[in-house]
């Protein structure tokens, strides 16, 4: 089995530490993507839906430019500063899957840094 760290310039990282991705044979595992803006790697703005939407709009471009898409998305982890949003989650993860929806674990976490209050990890097809 092959395996191959992989960023895209086209979407901010989070750290230098890790890669945005690791594609295998026949999968791409996307580290936690939060929402931050992809020109100032900032968050798009402390309003927990705009991070979300922001959230997934990363992940798909990591996806496509890895070469998979949002509908190879097989399990989403989203890891929630706090359990108050489920409401908003929802709106937006149907958004992004409207049939079809991934697996899915929404785990609340402590708060992250810099005012992050979303990040969400997949496992896609190739």
């Amino acid at each position: 089995m092959t395996r191959t760290n992989f960023n895209t310039p086209k979407v901010a990282r989070m750290s230098e530490v890790f890669p945005q991705a690791v594609i295998t044979d026949n999968y791409i595992f996307l580290s936690g993507m939060p929402g931050l803006d992809p020109i100032t790697g900032k968050v798009t703005s402390d309003d927990f839906e705009d991070q979300t939407r922001q959230c997934f709009l990363n992940i798909k471009t990591v996806l496509e430019e890895g070469g998979s898409n949002m509908t190879k998305i097989v399990k989403t982890t989203v890891f929630m500063v706090t359990g108050n949003d489920f409401g908003i989650l929802n709106k937006v993860y149907g958004e992004f899957f409207p049939k079809d929806a991934p697996a899915r674990s929404t785990p609340q976490v402590m708060p992250f840094p810099a005012g992050i209050l979303i990040s969400v990890e997949c496992i896609a097809l190739l």
